[in-house]
């Protein structure tokens, strides 16, 4: 492909439109992202599988809502719909750190400009649309709709918010990873359009309760008998509890194989979540993958640096899902438990056109995931898989039924590392060393996993290996759906056996989590002493900060955990969460007398004398 053609990107302007010929378009999308077709930044994904399906599609990335909203107008009206996606983050997230202060970069801007996209640009981008296009259908997708498709906590609003449909005014939301449901709504458009003779769809013209993995609002509603009905948005703002309790039906329907409806009233009207697709097939998820992405910024861009995309240039996803279920973690509630894996030959292909990449320079940053070693893991028994409720696979144990082969990944690693122009690829996703340490009742899955953590330290580490303990007490690990603490230096001491032997002198870097649901000031007083004892002076660290819907945030915010809705300790105000974070850097002289003094409140004069000597 030559990739100094514009049209090897999709149009982002009208005259880029007029050059392909087109007279109209099929679909818009709106992206709260700088346009980067690369499989890593969704608004491209999308826009690359409508494409497939024959239609005509283009992107504005990043539109000016501020003056006349003339980049809302500049492509008219789509003949099916308006897309719109944030981008690969939640906008707060992005912008704002856990101490509600702005960000001093924009990873996914050119530049790191900070003031290219709005707070919460879901509602803005569609309200605008809304009003310019009354009738024109709108649908809205990504992470930032995904997470906040039900009644949820708002951390920098400090208040239960209502489903994004009835802020935004959206016709429809695609939630999770939106191929599928996208293909289905497209399919059903295409075929509206013939049968009615149409030259447009109209908002009426979607037949919204035939589609899985979206939601919606209906005036009026009847409850079918297996929906899960969830206390109103209403009773939420009343009953913090209720607010809780609803969040463990969604969870759990979130990441069953089997789900059933869910629905909330609000206003009078009713929020409808249809079920999830079913894991994406390898031929799916390869057919995603395999789209001709030029893998490049848009020229638009040019001399501008996106520091999202010089992070991701030469990385590969080789899989998608994560079924560790962290209490924290946003990504099983959007991409799902189950893994959907790439075929080997979709991976190897994609590696190929890195290598052709002119400054590639042979060292491939990352060849992941979610979690680094999660490639082809699934249950034994899929008919199990099917009825399990639990979130987690591997909390509180590592799931009886749970393939935990390393063998396919290493066979991966082996056939990237083969090819020419490859020097060395590097894994810069984080590791789950609990799968690592796991003893199966199988000898032979014992043994890969041992030649696969060999491998991975002697070959795929750059100096640093990051790993995620995130805590050291036993209560908050258990809270954070995390392993014993006791399997790190069981770890640790592994890494450092397989470096000494092999005369490597590399890093294990752990990150770690203060002021989470459950941690009290005395808990990180003893990760202080336990991490003092591992010779580590902590930098990867970070202050819990409260994202839309996940069990943790649930739990910061009502004071109740949704599994068990017993009461829980968060750190709220910004003295109690500062004085948590503080034990993180004990050994700067600066934190010492506020250390000491906070010690001596608590009346733990043992762990002064652990951490600065009597």
């Amino acid at each position: 492909m030559n990739r100094n053609q514009l049209t090897d990107w999709l149009p982002t302007t009208l005259k880029e439109v007029k050059f392909r010929g087109w007279e109209e378009l099929d679909v818009i999308l709106f992206s709260g992202d700088a346009y980067v077709d690369h499989p890593s930044f969704g608004a491209a994904v999308i826009g690359r599988i409508l494409e497939a399906e024959g239609l005509r599609v283009a992107i504005v990335p990043q539109p000016n809502w501020r003056d006349d909203l003339r980049d809302f107008k500049k492509l008219g009206r789509p003949r099916l719909f308006f897309g719109i996606s944030a981008g690969c983050m939640d906008s707060m997230v992005n912008k704002y750190t856990a101490n509600k202060r702005l960000r001093s970069e924009d990873a996914y801007t050119p530049d790191g400009r900070i003031d290219m996209r709005p707070d919460n640009p879901t509602v803005v981008y569609s309200q605008i649309l809304r009003e310019l296009y009354p009738d024109t259908p709108i649908v809205i997708g990504s992470i930032e709709a995904s997470m906040r498709r039900l009644s949820h906590y708002d951390y920098w609003e400090d208040r239960v918010r209502k489903s994004i449909l009835c802020d935004s005014k959206a016709d429809l939301l695609i939630y999770g990873m939106g191929e599928l449901p996208i293909v289905d709504l497209v399919n059903q458009l295409k075929n509206t359009l013939q049968e009615k003779s149409l030259e447009f769809i109209s908002r009426n013209d979607i037949e919204k309760a035939s589609l899985l993995q979206v939601g919606y609002i209906e005036e009026a509603h009847t409850d079918l008998p297996n929906d899960i009905i969830l206390y109103s948005h209403e009773e939420c703002l009343n009953d913090k509890q209720k607010q809780a309790s609803n969040f463990k039906h969604i969870e759990i329907q979130s990441n069953s194989f089997k789900a059933d409806r869910i629905t909330q009233k609000v206003d009078g009207r009713t929020v409808v979540i249809t079920p999830p697709y079913p894991p994406m097939t390898e031929e799916q998820i390869d057919r995603s993958f395999d789209l001709p992405y030029t893998r490049l910024p848009h020229p638009k861009y040019k001399n501008k640096r996106i520091p999202a995309f010089d992070m991701i240039k030469f990385s590969v996803n080789i899989h998608r899902g994560c079924f560790g279920g962290c209490s924290f973690c946003t990504i099983s509630a959007h991409q799902g438990k189950f893994i959907a894996n790439r075929s080997k030959q979709s991976i190897i292909n994609e590696v190929k056109k890195i290598t052709q990449m002119p400054d590639f320079k042979g060292y491939l940053s990352d060849l992941g995931g979610p979690s680094a070693n999660m490639y082809k893991m699934e249950g034994k028994d899929l008919d199990k898989c099917k009825k399990c409720k639990r979130p987690s696979c591997i909390h509180p144990k590592v799931c009886s039924n749970l393939n935990t082969d390393h063998k396919p990944l290493l066979d991966i690693y082996h056939a990237v590392d083969s090819l020419p122009g490859i020097k060395k690829s590097f894994i810069g996703s984080g590791v789950r060393y609990d799968l690592l340490l796991h003893e199966s009742d199988d000898s032979k899955i014992n043994q890969t996993a041992r030649e696969y953590t060999k491998e991975l330290i002697e070959k795929h580490v750059s100096g640093r290996l990051k790993i995620a303990p995130e805590h050291t007490n036993p209560e908050v690990l258990n809270i954070m759906r995390k392993p014993s603490f006791s399997l790190f230096y069981k770890f640790k001491k592994v890494f450092d056996e397989i470096n000494k032997k092999a005369g490597l002198r590399q890093q294990l870097i752990p990150y770690f989590i203060s002021s989470h649901p459950g941690c009290r000031e005395e808990d990180m007083a003893e990760l202080a002493v336990l991490t003092k004892n591992l010779d580590f002076h902590l930098e990867q660290v970070q202050d819990f900060t409260p994202t839309p819907m996940t069990v943790a945030t649930e739990a910061w915010y009502t004071g109740f955990h949704p599994y068990t809705l017993k009461p829980i300790y968060s750190a709220k105000t910004k003295e109690q969460k500062l004085a948590q974070r503080q034990f993180f850097f004990w050994y700067q002289p600066k934190e010492r007398a506020n250390i000491i003094k906070e010690l001596r409140k608590l009346k733990r004069e043992d762990l002064i004398n652990q951490l600065y000597g009597r």
